[in-house]
C-alpha cells in the first residue's frame, strides 16, 4: 500500500473535482504542459523536472495526495486569461504547490531535488 495518492487529471475543471474529492487532505499538485502521443511534454522544462519530482514522491507525508495535472496545450497555457493563471496564479509550468499554501516551486525550482525534498517533508 502507497503511502500516499497518486491522481491524474487533464485541464482545470479536472483539477479542481480531484480537490474538491480529497477535501481535508494534505495535497500536492504538479502542473506540467500536455503530452504529445509519445508522452513528452511541449514544455521542456516539465521534462527536465519531471524525474526529479518523481524521484522525491517517496518523502511525501503519509496519507497525502498527489495530483499530477496536465494543462493543456501550449497555445491554451500561453493564453494569459486562462483558468490556471487567473484562478490558481500560476506564473508557469511546471509549477509544483502544496494546496492551499503559499508553498510553491516554479520552473527552474523544480529541478533542484532538495527544493522538492523540503516542501514534501515540512510542516
Amino acid at each position: 500500500m502507497s503511502r500516499y495518492e497518486e491522481v491524474k487529471v487533464q485541464g482545470y475543471d479536472e483539477f479542481c473535482n480531484a480537490v474538491s474529492e480529497r477535501r481535508g487532505k494534505d495535497i500536492f499538485a504538479y502542473f506540467s504542459g500536455n503530452k504529445d502521443e509519445k508522452g513528452v511534454s511541449w514544455c521542456p522544462d516539465c521534462v527536465r523536472a519531471e524525474p526529479v519530482v518523481r524521484g522525491e514522491l517517496p518523502h511525501l507525508p503519509e496519507g497525502s495526495v498527489f495530483i499530477y495535472c496536465q494543462v493543456g496545450e501550449r497555445p491554451y497555457w500561453k493564453d494569459s486569461s486562462n483558468e490556471f493563471k487567473k484562478t490558481l496564479k500560476l506564473s508557469g509550468v511546471p509549477t509544483l504547490l502544496r494546496y492551499g499554501t503559499p508553498q510553491k516551486l516554479v520552473e527552474e525550482e523544480c529541478f533542484k531535488s532538495d527544493l522538492v525534498r523540503m516542501m514534501f517533508t515540512e510542516d
